[in-house]
């Protein structure tokens, strides 16, 4: 005869709660067999399928989603998958903009501040106004500089680029690196400190290298080119001024020329004609 369990030994053996079992069966998602006491009884199958639950709640899918997967069997499940997956982006998009919003209130603490909680509130609403106004200030410079083809391989990118990219202490970076080349203006485009300059330029833009298309890459390097004309517009600073831009492009060239190593490129960087970030 199958060895059946009772609901204690199950969730000795699961992890999971009493209630949680109870729970599952309430929804349909499990059927014990039951004594004649009435008692509760697992055999092999439903201790497998609780297993199943365990692991697609790990993958994130709901008890509804979960249920729909089960019964499926083995039917194409690629429709369910894909939604599942737009759930889990949207859900790390929220968590990016939740980061990027603390990080933003972080940044307006002076040091060793004490807070009370409505100033806190105050600040998290002016970090989001600021976001906000921020955000759609940059959406008017991408549709002025970049089409809707490139405009989805950059939608297409984001996941790979990560949510650091756009960070607060990415852009802490990059005004650091801007900084420090504008009080070394005037400089050589072709000596030793300016080639470091360059590669330390291309480590900070290394994850944009990784994903970015032809495309991406020239209206990217093409709004920058304009870029004393909309720095500081709508809160944007993308931490260097034109001078900067024009002085890491010319470098780049003259490393590129003297066939320096440069840092990380695009992979396919080496078709293109070489004409610097």
């Amino acid at each position: 005869m199958a060895e059946l369990w009772d609901i204690a030994t199950v969730t000795r053996r699961t992890g999971l709660t009493s209630r949680a079992l109870r729970h599952y069966e309430a929804r349909g998602l499990l059927q014990p067999m039951r004594a004649a006491s009435g008692r509760r009884l697992y055999g092999a199958a439903e201790l497998e399928r609780i297993h199943q639950i365990i692991t697609l709640k790990r993958a994130g899918l709901t008890l509804e989603a979960i249920g729909t997967v089960l019964d499926r069997g083995q039917h194409d499940l690629a429709q369910l998958i894909d939604a599942q997956i737009a759930t889990v982006e949207a859900e790390a998009d929220r968590l990016a903009d939740m980061r990027a919003l603390l990080l933003a209130v972080k940044a307006r603490l002076g040091r060793n501040q004490l807070l009370d909680p409505a100033t806190l509130c105050r600040l998290i609403h002016d970090s989001q106004q600021a976001s906000a106004k921020e955000r759609e200030a940059w959406q008017k410079l991408t549709d002025r500089y970049m089409d809707e083809r490139v405009q989805k391989e950059f939608s297409r990118a984001m996941p790979a680029i990560g949510s650091d990219f756009t960070s607060a202490e990415y852009g802490e970076k990059w005004h650091d690196l801007g900084e420090r080349i504008s009080a070394a203006l005037p400089l050589a485009p072709d000596c030793a400190e300016a080639l470091t300059f360059v590669r330390e330029w291309m480590a900070l833009l290394a994850p944009f290298s990784a994903v970015a298309t032809p495309g991406m890459w020239n209206s990217t390097r093409a709004m920058y080119d304009d870029v004393d004309s909309w720095r500081g517009q709508g809160g944007i600073d993308p931490g260097f001024d034109g001078a900067v831009w024009r002085f890491i492009r010319e470098a780049t060239e003259k490393a590129l020329a003297a066939g320096a190593d440069i840092g990380p490129v695009p992979t396919w960087f080496g078709e293109q004609p070489k004409k610097g970030s």
